[in-house]
C-alpha cells in the first residue's frame, strides 16, 4: 500500500503537527517525521477530520440510475470529506429484502470510494402493511443495522411498535420519516404565512411532531432504539429536548439545507427548494442550530436526494421533492456553526458512525487508527457550480451561492480518493 506524509496540518482544531500515513492505517503522529518512501501533502493551513460519515444518503440503485448510481454516489460523497454512507432502502425494488441489501453493499464494495452500508425498509414496499424481512436483512452480507421506509411514514402506531420490538433483538434502530400523512394531503411547503400568500397546499409542523412524540413514547415503552430523519421544527426539537431528558433511546439528525434555508425560498416558485419535510421559518432554523450545538440533535446528516432533470425542471406541483447535500454539507457546516472542529467532526463523523454502528470510523487521526480521514482547507471559499459536481444530478438548491470551505483530500484506509480537490478514480 502507499505511504503518505501529511506535513504541518491541524488535526481536529489542534496545533500543527505531521500525519503518517502507512499500511491503511495512521502510522505515526508528530512533528518533524520524516518517511523517504511517502508521498508528501503540505498541510499548511489545513485540519484534518476525520472521515465524514452520512446517515442518510438515497443513491438511487437499483431502478434510478439516470439520477444516481452507487459509484456516482459515492464519488460525490468522497468529494464532500466522506468516508461511509448509509444508502436509503426506497429504491426500485425497494431494499427490503437480504437480496437488495446484497446487492446495494456489493456495488458500494466494488466502487471502493465511501464504505456503502445499505439501510433496510421497515416494511414490504414502502408500503405500511407488513413488516420486511428485517432478520434476513440483519443477517446478510450487509449486516444491516438500521432500518427506514424514508419518504413514506410508518404511520400504523402498531406497525412501528413491532418494527421497534423485532429489532431490539439485535440493538438495530427504526429511522423514521415523521410525517402524519392525513396532515400533509396535497401538501407542498410549509404552512404558514408563505403558503399561505402563494396559494399553496401547507404542510404544518405538527404533523411532524406528532409522529416524533408518539414514535418517542413508543420506544421508551418498547425500551427499542429510535431516529428520528430530517428533524426540520422547533416543536419537534422540544419533544426530543423531554425525551432524552427522560433517557428516551432516541436520536436525530438535521440536514444542511434545514439549518440554512427558509420557506421563503419557495417564493420562486424554484422546485429545487421543494423537500420533504419542507423548508420552514427563521424561528425554526433558530431552533435546530441551538439544538444541533448543545446535543438534542445529534447529527448532521445530508439527505442528499438525486433526481433526473424531468423530475425537478417542471411546474412545482409535479416535481419530485429533494436536494444533493453530499458535496456541499461540510461548507453547510462551517457557514452555519463557523470553524467549531470538534463540534463538525462530533456531529458530522463520530456520532453518525457510533449510530450506525461502523467500525473504524468516526475516528480521530491517532496512531494506529484507520487512516480514513478528510483534508479541509478552512480559507477557501468556492462557488458552486452544478456542472461540476460529481453527482449524475444537478438538482442543488446552492448553484452559484459561494461557500466556505474546500475539500483538499479524502483517504479510505489510508488510501486516497480525492487528492488536490479532484476525485482520484
Amino acid at each position: 500500500m502507499s505511504a503518505y506524509l501529511i506535513t504541518s496540518v491541524s488535526v481536529v482544531g489542534g496545533p500543527p503537527t505531521d500525519l503518517l500515513i502507512r499500511d491503511g492505517v495512521v502510522a505515526e503522529v508528530g512533528a518533524g517525521l520524516s518517511a523517504p518512501d511517502a508521498t508528501v501533502i503540505d498541510g499548511t493551513g489545513l485540519v484534518a477530520l476525520p472521515g465524514l460519515v452520512d446517515l442518510h444518503t438515497h443513491l438511487r440503485e437499483p431502478g434510478r440510475e439516470d439520477a444516481e448510481t452507487v459509484e456516482s454516489g459515492s464519488r460525490a460523497a468522497a468529494m464532500g470529506g466522506y468516508t461511509a454512507v448509509c444508502a436509503m432502502a426506497n429504491t426500485s425494488p425497494v431494499a427490503d429484502t437480504a437480496g437488495v441489501v446484497e446487492q446495494v453493499w456489493r456495488l458500494g464494495r466494488e466502487a471502493g470510494l465511501v464504505d456503502v452500508q445499505p439501510i433496510g425498509a421497515v416494511t414490504v414496499g414502502l408500503a405500511g402493511e407488513r413488516l420486511a424481512e428485517l432478520g434476513a436483512m440483519a443477517d446478510s452480507a450487509a449486516r444491516v443495522r438500521i432500518f427506514s421506509d424514508d419518504g413514506h411514514c410508518v404511520a400504523d402506531p402498531l406497525l412501528m411498535r413491532r418494527a421497534l420490538e423485532y429489532v431490539k433483538a439485535f440493538d438495530g434502530i427504526i429511522a423514521q420519516h415523521a410525517e402524519e400523512p392525513r396532515l400533509t394531503e396535497g401538501a407542498q411547503m410549509h404552512e404558514g404565512e408563505v403558503s399561505t400568500r402563494l396559494g399553496l397546499i401547507g404542510w404544518p409542523a405538527v404533523a411532524e411532531e406528532a409522529i416524533i412524540a408518539r414514535d418517542v413514547l413508543l420506544t421508551e415503552h418498547v425500551g427499542s432504539r429510535l431516529h428520528v430523519c430530517h428533524v426540520s421544527t422547533a416543536g419537534s426539537v422540544e419533544v426530543l429536548r423531554q425525551a432524552k431528558a427522560r433517557g428516551v433511546r432516541v436520536t436525530a439528525e438535521v440536514t444542511p439545507h434545514h439549518l440554512l434555508l427558509t420557506d421563503e425560498r419557495a417564493e420562486s416558485y424554484d422546485p429545487v427548494f421543494k423537500v420533504n419535510p419542507p423548508l420552514r421559518t427563521a424561528a425554526d432554523i433558530a431552533a435546530l442550530r441551538a439544538a444541533l450545538a448543545d446535543g438534542v440533535i445529534d447529527v448532521i446528516a445530508t439527505d442528499h436526494a438525486p433526481h433526473a432533470v424531468e423530475d425537478k425542471e417542471c411546474e412545482w406541483a409535479y416535481a419530485r421533492p429533494g436536494m444533493l447535500g453530499l458535496e456541499t454539507a461540510l461548507s453547510i457546516a462551517l457557514d452555519v456553526l463557523g470553524p467549531e472542529w470538534d463540534l463538525i467532526a462530533e456531529r458530522m463523523s463520530r456520532t453518525p458512525a457510533r449510530i450506525a454502528g461502523l467500525t473504524g470510523h468516526g475516528i480521530d487521526p491517532a496512531p494506529g487508527v484507520p487512516a480514513n480521514l478528510t483534508l479541509v482547507d478552512p480559507a477557501a471559499h468556492r462557488t458552486i457550480e452544478p456542472a461540476e459536481l460529481a453527482s449524475r444530478s444537478r438538482n442543488t438548491p446552492y448553484a452559484r451561492m459561494t461557500l466556505p470551505g474546500r475539500i483538499v483530500a479524502t483517504f479510505l484506509r489510508g488510501e486516497p480518493t480525492v487528492l488536490d480537490g479532484k476525485a482520484v478514480k
